[in-house]
């Protein structure tokens, strides 16, 4: 997205001057949000298990909500239409329920489980999932302004699922040509998406998943073998669109590095599994992007102290002293505080009481956790993309060293710091909707909470219904490949940090001194900031399989192109029609994933 259509997209029609006061989280909204959360928690829980992959929650969320409350009225069911900002706090809902399996119920506890042979029980999976999730929406508090307010920071889908509301409750010719765009393209995301994931007797043939490059080999072997090939789905051309161009020419250049030029390498020196494929290639390459995402981003948040003194400043000045009218509409700094003070001792408990992770390892998991989510929600504002998984890699390395041969202080300390980045990045995201629509940050904030309470009540009874023992995991009918890859480095850093091969260590110091030069160079040299690789982007292409970067940057080019072509209708088309595929095929993805669980399709 080009300077000129980000600045009108953030300062426009869309610029917040006061909290609108249309009501927002009412009941209904509540209601309506932990339900279809709830539901979708359940997909994204099957998905998972079976791909490592889940879907979006939020644009799904209020397309349905919209269209089930417009049939309500009209059979006289519900007496008023949806709300705008009504429909964007029930997103808010849905899409904490809806990321509740980022509590580790695809990672960590079924790695534990692989490793152990034991299950675990229901209550305390439940708290522990929850209160680490409560704990991440807590931590988000400080970094909202910093990221939304002062850097507008993009979040991608935050953007999208805010043009998704305006265009589904707009009024004019504007908002339904928006809406028209919207619905096109839907239809046309959710038909990409029945042909190549539905599958049974009646349905004779399918898109594939991937198109690979005919008769290009490298090191013998097809360029498919490295994930150099495309994907088949508009939601990462739509994903990238959004995301602008800068981030996804970085994403590129790190994928033809990693996957083009150090995969074969590595390969012809017997360094990485010989069968390739994405698995196996980003067993090396995550120590190299978790390292530069780390530094970098931890790196770019100290140069901006100066904001974080003003807003531990603000603490006492919310107290009773004098607040300007938009820190008075911020969620309250006291809340962050009181917020850690009651949920950091409780995680720490639950670390030793049900894991026996020592007290003091557990502070220093929470402690990480708030810098691993600082990351994580920049890594989000910038790519859409939440690296969890990457970033949990730091934390396993750091637990390996501090307590070396305990897996499961590795793998759970990791869930932790994990989680609240995940769930900090969400609010963060849901928060961008609202900042763009005018919503009351603290309704949305609460709204969190409902959802967190919403999706552990769906996942927990249906994980354990699903996974009754630990047998049943790494199974054909039950892969696990994102929990395979949490045992597998468990696994290698309880025999000790030098069973790392030496290019791996390498790749960790070398990934954190290039992050650090990179932030370096933007701030020594801004105006040639667009020529810079991004140094989230370029770390992220090293843990994203490349077929899903080569797609985001085609719809950040197609984007690119337009708005220099044709800006008036780019600031018209990009951001609807590419919320309408990712809208369409997280839709068609939900569905599928349903009937597939009813046996109607076949997985």
């Amino acid at each position: 997205m080009s300077e000129s259509v980000t600045q009108g997209v953030a300062q426009g029609d869309l610029t917040v001057s006061s909290i609108s006061k249309e009501r927002q989280l009412t009941a209904r909204a509540a209601a309506a949000g932990m339900l279809l959360g709830g539901f979708m928690s359940l997909s994204n829980l099957y998905v998972s298990l079976k791909t490592g992959w889940s879907f979006g929650v939020s644009i799904t969320a209020g397309i349905l909500a919209f269209a089930i409350f417009a049939v309500l009225v009209r059979v006289r069911l519900a007496k008023t239409h949806f709300g705008m900002l009504e429909n964007n706090a029930m997103q808010s809902v849905a899409s904490a329920a809806g990321y509740m399996t980022g509590g580790g119920t695809v990672a960590a506890i079924p790695a534990l489980m692989m490793i152990t042979g034991q299950s675990m029980g229901g209550w305390q999976m439940f708290a522990w999932i929850t209160t680490i999730a409560m704990l991440g929406v807590v931590m988000a508090i400080p970094m909202k302004q910093q990221m939304i307010n002062v850097e507008q920071l993009r979040f991608p889908t935050g953007i999208a699922a805010a043009e998704t509301l305006r265009a589904l409750h707009g009024a004019g010719a504007s908002g339904q040509a928006k809406a028209r765009l919207l619905a096109w393209s839907g239809l046309i995301g959710g038909i990409v998406a029945f042909f190549r994931d539905a599958k049974g007797s009646l349905i004779p043939w399918n898109l594939p998943e991937r198109i690979a490059i005919p008769f290009a080999t490298l090191r013998g072997r097809p360029l498919a073998d490295y994930t150099l090939s495309f994907e088949g789905s508009l939601i990462m051309i739509g994903a990238g669109a959004i995301m602008g161009f800068r981030a996804a020419w970085s994403m590129l250049l790190g994928a033809v590095i990693n996957f083009g030029i150090l995969a074969p390498w590595l390969y012809s020196q017997g360094i990485i599994n010989p069968k390739l494929g994405y698995k196996h290639i980003v067993a090396w390459s995550v120590w190299f992007g978790s390292s530069m995402i780390l530094t970098s981003g931890l790196l770019s948040f100290a140069f901006q102290w100066r904001t974080v003194v003003r807003a531990v400043k603000s603490v006492s000045a919310a107290f009773g002293g004098p607040q300007t009218a938009e820190e008075l509409a911020e969620v309250p700094m006291p809340w962050f505080f009181i917020g850690m003070l009651i949920l950091s001792p409780i995680v720490i408990f639950l670390e030793y009481f049900l894991f026996g992770i020592k007290i003091w390892m557990g502070v220093i998991s929470v402690f990480l956790g708030f810098f691993i989510a600082i990351v994580a929600c920049r890594a989000t504002g910038e790519t859409d993309t939440t690296p969890t998984g990457a970033l949990g890699k730091i934390t396993q390395l750091t637990f390996g060293a501090l307590d070396p041969g305990n897996t499961t202080t590795n793998l759970m300390t990791a869930n932790v710091t994990g989680g609240v980045g995940l769930h900090s990045a969400d609010l963060l995201t849901d928060l961008k909707s609202g900042y763009l629509l005018k919503a009351d940050p603290r309704q949305q904030f609460w709204a969190q909470f409902f959802g967190v309470l919403a999706g552990s009540l769906f996942v927990v009874p249906a994980y354990n219904l699903l996974i009754p023992t630990a047998d049943v995991l790494g199974s054909a009918k039950w892969p696990a490949p994102g929990a395979q890859t949490w045992k597998g480095v468990a696994e290698l850093l309880a025999k000790g940090f030098h069973m790392l091969h030496p290019t791996a260590q390498i790749a960790i110091a070398v990934g954190g001194i290039l992050g650090i030069a990179l932030v370096l160079l933007e701030k020594w040299i801004p105006k040639y900031r667009r020529y810079i690789p991004s140094p989230t982007g370029l770390g992220l292409a090293f843990t994203t399989p490349a077929n899903n970067t080569i797609s985001m940057f085609l719809g950040a080019l197609i984007a690119l192109m337009l708005e220099r072509r044709k800006p008036t209708l780019a600031e018209e088309t990009i951001v609807p029609v590419s919320s309408g595929f990712i809208a369409g095929e997280s839709l068609m993805g939900v569905l599928i994933a349903v009937l597939v669980v009813l046996g109607i399709l076949q997985s």
